[in-house]
């Protein structure tokens, strides 16, 4: 039973269904160089105009800051949106007042409708209580099928479902079943897999993960402030040694919450950070004091992939290494190719998000391989930190 609304529960049939979809996708000189998100709204749109309902798609592009700004308008991406969709799709300059008025009146069942950036208003990320019923007075309905924007409590992403019947769209609903399974009610045992460059940005999602799940594994630059801390000489590699006494305080807290860390053993070494630099394999308390650490070594990698084995959950978020550029790699994508083996045949449920891990799953060719893959950068990591969302609690309110 989920805690929200959703779409198969909604009568749209000859209603103006307001969608809030993310169609923040990157461009270059004004093309779509990656339409994934795009693709991901197709779904509900048809969802919505199988159903007879017309369907009105609130986004936002850029941070034009409250001013309209035509570089970060959203007519280019109404044509790629059209094309994937396979049907017209229509296009209002504002996303308030008469011009969109007037679009939205002349639409009929089952058409879809792109209204211009909604951040070309302050009320927008004010979550203004008079811009909220302006864009509430073009609706009928409201679904959110941007998880990605939810932990932002915006006029379109939260203030809407206070104004009208509310439901989670296909791609929002598939997102929270999914979260749900990795951390909300996973089965046992769960592992973490936690890399990136620094501690400073994931000291949160940190403390979280050691309360909640049985082995988290610490890679990527992060893993040298830990091995720092416990008096490791790291040489040259990204380090931040002045969260020594923090880096201490996680692992004391994991041992007493009975989470397992697990540190790299081995390190892959290089004195220069370029592809196909000279490296070498050296236990981790034996780093060269002139060279640095670009990713974890094979006993390291052995020990995590046996960890993968032992668990049901796995929950992923940034790479073990400088996955980036060959031959630091090699542990994040035998990790990744070894988690989608065992997901495939049906022994893990493996959740991943954040931009570097779904770049890095996209390298391994394995990201259709797991469970389910999130593009929500900053909500994904916050929901990982325990951070309420306002715009999934305005659903369930």
């Amino acid at each position: 039973m989920t805690p929200f609304k959703t779409l198969d529960m909604a009568d749209l049939a000859g209603k103006r269904v307001l969608v809030r979809v993310d169609l923040n996708v990157p461009m270059k000189d004004g093309a779509v160089t990656d339409a994934t998100r795009i693709e991901r709204v197709l779904p509900t749109i048809r969802a919505v105009t199988s159903k007879g309902g017309k369907a009105i798609l609130l986004a936002h592009f850029g941070r034009p800051k409250g001013k309209v700004d035509k570089a970060q308008s959203l007519e280019p991406i109404a044509a790629v949106l059209a094309e994937k969709l396979g049907q017209p799709v229509g296009f209002a300059d504002d996303c308030i007042g008469p011009v969109a008025e007037g679009v939205v009146a002349n639409m009929a069942a089952g058409d879809v409708l792109l209204l211009e950036n909604t951040r070309f208003h302050a009320g927008e990320e004010a979550n203004d209580e008079t811009f909220v019923a302006a864009l509430a007075s073009l609706g009928d309905v409201y679904v959110n099928d941007a998880f990605s924007a939810a932990h932002r409590a915006h006029a379109s992403t939260e203030g809407l479902a206070h104004h009208l019947p509310s439901y989670a769209g296909l791609t929002m609903q598939a997102e929270l079943e999914a979260l749900e399974k990795g951390l909300g009610a996973p089965e046992k045992p769960v592992i973490a897999i936690v890399g990136g460059a620094k501690v400073s940005t994931k000291i949160d999602l940190l403390q979280n993960l050691v309360k909640k799940v049985d082995c988290l594994v610490i890679g990527g630059g992060m893993a040298n402030t830990f091995l720092a801390a416990q008096g490791k000489d790291v040489g040259k590699s990204l380090c931040e040694h002045d969260l020594a006494d923090l880096a201490r305080t996680i692992l004391a807290n994991a041992a007493e919450a009975g989470c397992t860390i697990l540190l790299p053993t081995d390190a892959v070494v290089a004195r220069e950070f370029k592809a196909n630099a000279a490296s070498e394999t050296v236990p981790v308390d034996a780093v060269p004091a002139d060279a640095m650490i670009l990713d974890v070594g094979a006993d390291s990698v052995a020990a995590v992939t046996a960890w993968i084995d032992k668990a049901r959950t796995l929950v992923w978020n940034g790479p073990l290494g400088a996955f980036e550029i060959p031959p630091f790699d090699v542990a994040t994508m035998s990790a990744a190719r070894h988690a989608a083996e065992r997901t495939k045949a049906g022994r893990l449920v493996s959740v991943a998000g954040g931009g570097d891990t779904v770049a890095a799953l996209n390298t391994a060719g394995v990201a259709d391989e797991f469970t389910y893959v999130s593009t929500a950068g900053g909500a994904f990591l916050e929901w990982m930190e325990g951070k309420p969302l306002p715009g999934v609690d305005a659903l369930k309110a």
